[in-house]
């Protein structure tokens, strides 16, 4: 219970700093300051956002289905954080360390449809339910090319648990992979005589284990855009043509909550790129000669220094990518629904395709 709580909140602190760094973000490549006057450099704004629209009037449309306007934001909030349960914060930090994770993973966060389509429907509003059937139609169908690539690393792991997907990308379980986890074996394992001064860091990557996973990661992270709405992909919302899209009805703590859930669903995409294909919790620091990099930024296993750094390393790769993603919205021009679905099903779904064939033949091969 203590490591879901510790974990929901750092991942909430990451949702603020994001919404944060958005603005900056957008700021600098439009050649402007951003938020300024909330705090030093702007950094209190998105509290005080949050803040207003707490204080803010709750309103239903008199025409709407009171029932359905009112459980949809309920649905996405408990959808998208229920996903953060199975993510491993570091080798002795994880809410739930179930032996299916990605499955479940793949099975909660599916249920944010219901509720899109619920809050499109429940608000008895064109503009909203145009913007339900858009985005149902495109998380549906990009689920199926980020699911085929989620495959193809999972065939290489031959493991559903995500804990157990990282430890795989470290340095010690490459020497010995039918080595079962536990608290000693990062540093018990120089009794033996091992050489490792050559071993660890990104070479043990997912990525760089397998190099086709590459694609399967840059297939992964396009189809996550697109599962988040995120530009490109963002005709859901698309403000020229749907005012606000699915929520337009919405306002006040219930619109925060939507607010809320989009931007974790940023996060929790990108936590799962970097534990799947970006070594997780591992450092990306080798064994390079004496100085044994790898171990010394890595810290030991069930104790302190290996929690933080562990956590470090893993926030700080899931940082990168969600700039990547803040990146392309204020880089690429909104897709057309047909260049969306195009995009989907005849160039990421067949790739994604043959890397599940490819991840079968590779471990054929290598078995």
């Amino acid at each position: 219970m203590l490591a879901f709580v510790l974990t929901l909140s750092l991942m909430l602190l990451i949702v603020v700093v994001v919404v944060y760094a958005e603005r900056k973000v957008a700021a600098f490549m439009q050649d402007r300051l951003g938020p300024t006057e909330a705090g030093p450099y702007g950094t209190l704004q998105p509290l005080l956002d949050v803040l207003k629209l707490l204080q803010k009037e709750d309103i239903i449309p008199s025409a709407a289905d009171k029932k359905l306007f009112a459980i949809a934001p309920v649905l996405i909030f408990v959808a998208v954080f229920a996903g953060f349960a199975v993510i491993p914060l570091s080798p002795g930090l994880v809410p739930a360390g179930i032996g299916i994770g990605v499955f479940y993973f793949l099975a909660i966060v599916s249920l944010d449809v219901i509720g899109l389509l619920m809050a499109g429907w429940g608000s008895n509003n064109k503009y909203a339910m145009l913007g339900a059937m858009r985005s149902v139609a495109q998380i549906v169908s990009y689920e199926i090319p980020a699911g085929l690539a989620i495959l193809s690393a999972v065939m290489i792991c031959q493991s559903l648990d995500f804990q157990e997907i990282s430890y795989q990308q470290g340095a010690i379980m490459n020497l010995f992979p039918g080595l079962e986890y536990d608290t000693n074996w990062l540093f018990g394992i120089e009794a033996l005589g091992i050489n490792t001064t050559a071993v660890g860091g990104i070479t043990t990557w997912n990525i760089f284990r397998a190099p086709f996973l590459l694609v399967a990661f840059v297939v992964y992270f396009i189809a996550s855009l697109a599962e988040c709405n995120r530009a490109p992909f963002d005709i859901p919302e698309a403000e020229s043509e749907l005012v606000a899209g699915f929520h337009v009805e919405y306002s006040g703590f219930r619109f925060a909550v939507f607010f809320l859930a989009e931007y974790a669903m940023m996060v929790l995409v990108c936590l799962v790129a970097v534990i799947l294909f970006l070594g997780s919790w591992n450092t990306p620091l080798s064994n390079i000669g004496p100085f044994k990099l790898a171990y010394l930024t890595t810290g030991t296993v069930g104790e302190l220094s290996g929690i933080l750094w562990g956590a470090f390393w893993l926030i700080s790769k899931t940082l990168v990518l969600l700039f990547v993603q803040l990146w392309a919205r204020w880089t690429y021009p909104r897709l057309r629904v047909d260049q969306l679905m195009h995009l989907c099903w005849k160039v990421l779904t067949p790739v994604a395709l043959g890397l599940v064939l490819l991840a079968g033949i590779w471990r054929l091969l290598m078995v």
